[in-house]
């Protein structure tokens, strides 16, 4: 018995635009779905979120903290709020919708998926860059980058 033909082969037909933009269409979903959530349920009211654990342990502000509110301000347009409650999600979301929209145009054009190669410089620039963030964040000399009081 043979197997069904890969999805976009010459066996099983060519693929419409919108077949194409499927996969990139259900990740924006994906993230839309959450980020809707974060931008109606205002993380600085108290209540709607759990504290970090981080913080509560050490007080200490981990590289995440302030992504919540970072993200609420982000849905409400407002950047410069967004980069004073966690700069790293803001540079977070900005490469990540740069990927996307390339994802996006090469699937219209037909083009095979570009796929970052995720190695373990990368990875380990990547823990760098967040702890360097971690620490510096919790220095009096970057006070400004600490997201406001909780």
């Amino acid at each position: 018995m043979n197997a069904p033909a890969a999805p976009g082969s010459a066996a099983s037909g060519p693929v419409t635009r919108a077949g194409r933009l499927l996969r990139p269409l259900a990740a924006l979903a994906a993230v839309a779905l959450p980020t809707a959530f974060v931008g109606v349920v205002d993380p600085n009211a108290p209540g709607h979120y759990p504290v970090c654990p981080v913080l509560r342990a050490t007080g200490w502000w981990c590289p995440g903290c302030g992504g919540l509110r970072c993200v609420h301000a982000l849905t409400r347009g407002d950047v410069l709020t967004a980069a004073h409650d966690n700069l790293v999600v803001v540079l977070l979301v900005l490469g990540l919708a740069v990927l996307w929209a390339g994802w996006v145009v090469r699937a219209v054009r037909g083009r095979p998926g570009w796929r970052p190669r995720w190695t373990a410089r990368r990875a380990g620039a990547l823990v760098v860059v967040l702890l360097l963030f971690a620490v510096l964040r919790n220095l009096p000399i970057g006070a400004g980058l600490a997201p406001p009081g909780v």
